[in-house]
């Protein structure tokens, strides 16, 4: 087995070589090299006829003489190349030109090499087992791109099975908070939930056991995505509005009645449950608070959200807790509690690390001092929810231009009107 035979059986790039000449002779001198290198060989004696040859089926190589009667070999490389195929065939033209616009105009017509006549049969050799180095490649390629191309149309549908489970995700995850805005008595409490994907991490809620007590809070799970999101589900039942007996913040007394544990015991509650749980790496931030509405005293804890603010009826504010650890990072936690005393008029506001991590257009973030001005660009006029809607648009504003929500931005706001 000679060398050519070896590259082109090795690589199986040419098989089928179609050999174009309106010359027997030198048809015959080039078929019969071609065969002793292993080859199919196919002939045709013009350009036209070789066309009617390729339509049928595409050769990988073609030798075909540069001046022929009727169509000539630049005519038929250039129709050879308008061919509708998904593959590529290699094409050489014999021609006795040498110079240097003929051999540009043979390029320009789709040409790969050149050999001139009279062809040498070493030299036949060395182009054709160029030629069959560069189909490989060329064939290797159009493989890789063929599995590429299955790879991302699969991921494409991978992707948009994800995404509509997303999108019912989404559906269920804002279930947990069947209402944005509810009254108790006079007063009201107010939500707003802004996950900066599909899902978020966030949570906020209220609920009442009935009578004067309420209480009230606002969660933001670590991290982002679905994990988050399964997390926040969890600790919707254990805060849940609708099921009392599930609600960890309850207290079930004489059979029928519930009341409002103390937030600091809340807490711990939630700590102990959480780090009970096997396998679970997530931790959350909380405050939460429960309000007198007879009285205006507002109970709180701080696990290492953000603090407090609380925005007085005489336009005074002030930021209120000293921190605390999140819930969820270490067992046997115990946590501190605080207080306040509202009057008519009086709002607290409990916000998520949305608002005060939010990147500025500067580059900086918006911080504590930053929010307080966002929330006195609000609208003095509004309350509950369109206070909410207008202090999350104030943030969107002052974003970094082009750069969507880095994080979920979510708030609870409790208005106290008096008994």
């Amino acid at each position: 087995m000679t060398v050519t035979s070896e590259i082109l059986s090795a690589s199986g790039a040419i098989q089928r070589v179609l050999v174009v000449d309106d010359s027997r002779l030198q048809r015959h001198i080039l078929i019969s090299s071609l065969r002793k290198w292993g080859v199919e060989v196919i002939e045709a004696e013009s350009g036209e006829e070789a066309m009617d040859i390729c339509r049928q089926s595409l050769p990988d190589l073609v030798l075909s003489d540069w001046m022929m009667p009727g169509m000539s070999g630049l005519e038929f490389c250039r129709a050879f190349r308008a061919l509708p195929t998904d593959g590529y065939g290699y094409f050489i033209l014999l021609t006795s030109k040498s110079d240097k616009n003929d051999i540009a105009k043979g390029l320009d017509a789709g040409a790969d090499d050149f050999l001139t006549k009279p062809v040498n049969s070493h030299e036949l050799r060395a182009r054709i087992s160029a030629g069959a180095r560069i189909l490989s490649m060329q064939r290797q390629l159009s493989e890789k791109n063929r599995v590429i191309s299955e790879t991302l149309d699969k991921l494409r549908k991978a992707h948009d099975a994800i995404d509509k489970d997303l999108i019912q995700a989404r559906k269920i995850q804002q279930s947990l908070v069947p209402e944005l805005t509810r009254e108790f008595g006079a007063s009201r409490v107010s939500l707003l939930l802004k996950p900066c994907g599909h899902i978020g991490g966030d949570l906020v809620g209220m609920f009442s056991p009935g009578g004067s007590r309420i209480g009230f809070y606002c969660i933001d799970v670590s991290g982002h995505g679905i994990t988050s999101a399964m997390m926040t589900a969890k600790l919707g039942g254990y805060l849940s509005s609708t099921y009392f007996d599930q609600n960890m913040a309850l207290e079930k007394r004489h059979e029928s009645f519930y009341a409002l544990r103390p937030p600091a015991e809340v807490a711990r509650l939630l700590n102990d449950r959480v780090t009970a749980d096997a396998g679970v790496e997530e931790y959350f931030t909380m405050v939460y608070g429960t309000a007198d509405l007879r009285n205006g005293h507002v109970d709180m804890v701080q696990a290492g959200h953000p603090h407090p603010l609380i925005l007085r009826r005489d336009g005074s504010a002030e930021f209120l807790g000293a921190g605390g650890v999140p819930i969820g990072l270490l067992p046997d936690l115990t946590y501190a509690q605080f207080d306040t005393v509202m009057e008519p008029g009086d709002r607290l506001l409990f916000y998520s690390d949305g608002f005060t991590e939010c990147r500025l257009a500067n580059g900086g973030m918006l911080d504590s001092d930053g929010l307080l001005r966002l929330v006195r660009a609000c609208d003095a006029g509004q309350t509950g929810q369109e206070f909410l809607d207008d202090l999350f648009w104030q943030l969107r504003q002052i974003m970094a231009p082009g750069q969507g929500m880095e994080d979920d931005v979510s708030a609870t706001l409790f208005e106290y009107w008096g008994p």
